[in-house]
């Protein structure tokens, strides 16, 4: 089976959930994605995908979040925002043949393996 998590090494929850990948024996694509950043249509697919929305997507516990006022704010409004500071899209995101998750907890990725 092959995966993709879109990864941050510094979120010991993403390391938890790609050490729980390498575990299994799955081919892990890994996509840093405070580096590569993200497009709007690529977030929207995969929150889709994983049956959530932007506003559960969001990590409401960053700073970022606060400074910017974004609580109030719409869905479009947070993608934008999203899109233009990776930081505030919760991780790991994990794609595999069998679905999308977001990690977080780490067991929902046992759903997709």
């Amino acid at each position: 089976m092959d995966a993709t998590i879109y990864h941050n090494p510094k979120c010991s929850t993403s390391r938890k959930a790609l050490a729980k990948l390498e575990d299994a024996g799955v081919e892990v694509t890994v996509v840093k994605y405070l580096t590569e950043g993200w497009s709007r249509s690529q977030l929207e697919k995969l929150f889709a995908d994983a049956g959530i929305t932007a506003r559960d997507a969001v990590r409401k516990r960053e700073a970022l979040y606060k400074e910017l006022g974004l609580a109030d704010a719409d869905d479009d409004a947070l993608l934008d925002a999203m899109v233009e500071h990776p930081v505030l899209v919760e991780r790991p995101f994990v794609v595999t043949p069998k679905g999308t998750r977001l990690g977080r907890p780490v067991e929902g990725v046992d759903e997709i393996l």
